[in-house]
């Protein structure tokens, strides 16, 4: 082999050429996605923690319902705003919206209101025969 001709496996790039960044190496370099990163981590433990919450609600609503044979109200209401928490942070996670979720952003979701909020009937009270 003579040294006029480069290996066929080495590559010459020529350096009058700009280089055209790719879209990976563009979103790399962009400072919105690693803020969004650092969001996203932020808001999955939020997540986590308004789930151990929810489990704490949860449990509260079924002895109040077991103690007094009804929801309590309260409870309910919370319980509605912190789904409606969870599924706004979801849908931030998966990219559904840009909108970051409470306390950053959002203000505290809004439970159903009290009306449309369906009564629940204790189960002694249709089996009493």
């Amino acid at each position: 082999m003579s040294n006029d001709n480069p290996p066929v496996d080495h590559v010459i790039v020529d350096e009058k050429e700009p280089r055209v960044e790719s879209r990976f190496e563009k979103n790399l370099k962009t400072k919105s996605t690693w803020l969004r990163l650092v969001f996203m981590v932020i808001f999955y433990l939020i997540a986590g923690l308004a789930s151990m919450v929810a489990t704490a609600v949860v449990i509260l609503g079924f002895f109040f319902v077991l103690f007094t044979g009804e929801a309590n109200v309260h409870l309910k209401r919370f319980g509605g705003g912190l789904a409606a928490y969870i599924a706004d942070i979801v849908s931030y996670l998966t990219y559904n919206t840009e909108t970051k979720p409470f306390p950053f952003e959002g203000e505290w979701p809004s439970p159903k209101s009290a009306e449309t909020i369906e009564p629940v009937v204790g189960e002694s009270e249709s089996s009493d025969s």
